[in-house]
């Protein structure tokens, strides 16, 4: 049994007691039984698949926590005003309603393999036949020193989208005049790469606006990061003067923090800060880890249907997964979920399964109407997923092509959650 469920429970599940234990009815017997954990991009594009195309020859069973899911994709144009919170909040409805899917809103603390039973916080277990494990990113204890999860009110990460986005939003509008917002940034892998850097476009658009003489501050570990060009062209063209990255020539990668003092500690040079967004250093969501998944920090898997390298009857999707040259991005975790939903039914229902393809796009948007991408197509070699060609926003484009770009990220937003709940 690989399953330490006081310790998952006490670093976890803290604080689900006001969750009411849930009903999970039984499946009918003989049907197959997935199981699927986490119901963003990943997990909940698998569950709808699953149940969509075995057209109810597998019983499918989500569980997910929270009943209102918060894109972490295009939160950070909720922060820049673009959106507002409700147009990133999704409900399970319609997976449960018109899909048949039984959506179980609990956490589930740990895994037994052996038994293939999933265990939830509100007691009781959920047995299956194949399992899917989609829980996102969780932070590194200690990797930004002087932060941990109780600095998160007065020092938020904003990087699992809901109550932490609205709260860097506010504390941004509320920055004095002249007053300074500064970003820690992660190191090398995270979720979604372009997107501290989208958020210092956004900040930066707000801040213009509200607070033209503020300062931001991006302390980086890292010496280079994704779509650089084209954030430091758009940064010079709309935001000139306004914004300053500190990267590991300059000590970005000794850092630290001190959140009741309102202080970053920069390679022993210490600034006072206004609102200080800090992103740690990150991992996959610890179910992958009390599951017995991980090797280091990521869940393993293979190429060819992201199946785990530890067990073959468990699939991990998404951010948690270490699978090769795919970013970890909404995108991403959608296109790998439907790869497994179709191996997953081959396998249980014997249906056609066929040649794994991935795709992935990541949009951003730098200031109104300026919009750029990223991008690239994949297929599973014997080693890992592979990119096979890509593309890129080139610096110097015409504004009428940055705003097609917007509007196609727009596009693209509709179309992803309609395939993730229906």
């Amino acid at each position: 049994m690989k399953l330490n469920r006081r310790k998952f429970l006490g670093t976890a599940a803290a604080g689900t007691a006001a969750l009411s234990a849930p009903m999970v009815r039984a499946a009918s017997h003989g049907m197959p039984r997935v199981v699927v954990i986490g119901g963003g991009a990943g997990g909940a594009t698998a569950a709808r698949y699953i149940a969509k195309d075995s057209e109810g020859a597998i019983d499918v069973t989500l569980i997910e926590p929270t009943r209102t899911y918060y894109t972490c994709f295009f939160s950070n144009l909720y922060i820049g005003g673009f959106r507002d919170l409700a147009s990133i909040a999704h409900s399970y409805g319609t997976l449960a309603s018109e899909y048949g899917i039984n959506v179980v809103h609990d956490w589930a603390t740990g895994v037994d393999r052996d038994a293939k039973t999933v265990a939830l916080a509100g007691g009781g277990s959920v047995p299956y036949d194949k399992l899917v494990i989609s829980p996102g990113i969780d932070f590194i204890d200690g990797s930004v020193p002087g932060w941990s999860l109780l600095s998160q009110n007065k020092m938020p990460h904003a990087y699992k989208a809901g109550s932490q986005s609205e709260l860097l939003k506010a504390q941004i509008e509320a920055m004095p005049e002249g007053g300074t917002y500064c970003m820690v940034a992660p190191p090398n892998p995270y979720r979604c790469p372009p997107g501290p850097y989208e958020r210092i476009s956004m900040v930066a658009h707000v801040l213009k606006e509200r607070n033209p003489t503020a300062k931001i501050l991006i302390v980086d570990p890292k010496e280079k990061f994704s779509k650089q060009g084209l954030f430091e062209e758009g940064w010079q063209n709309h935001y000139t003067g306004m914004v300053e990255r500190i990267g590991p020539d300059f000590g970005g990668d000794k850092v630290e923090v001190n959140p009741d003092e309102m202080t970053v500690s920069i390679d022993g040079s210490v600034e006072k800060v206004d609102v200080c967004n800090v992103i740690p250093a990150q991992k996959a969501g610890l179910i992958a880890e009390a599951a017995g998944l991980t090797d280091g920090n990521w869940a393993p898997v293979n190429p060819t249907d992201m199946s785990s390298k530890m067990d073959a009857d468990i699939h991990v999707l998404g951010d948690a997964s270490a699978q090769g040259d795919m970013p970890k991005s909404g995108f991403s975790a959608n296109s790998q979920a439907k790869v497994a939903a179709n191996a997953i039914r081959g396998a249980l229902t014997g249906s056609r399964v066929f040649p794994a393809k991935f795709s992935n796009t990541c949009w951003s948007l730098i200031a109104t109407d300026d919009g750029v991408k990223v991008g690239a197509n994949y297929e599973p070699t014997e080693e890992k997923i592979a990119s096979t060609d890509s593309f890129i926003s080139q610096t110097g484009e015409d504004a009428a092509l940055r705003k097609a770009t917007f509007e196609e990220s727009i596009g693209w937003y509709s179309g992803i959650t309609a395939d993730m709940f229906g």
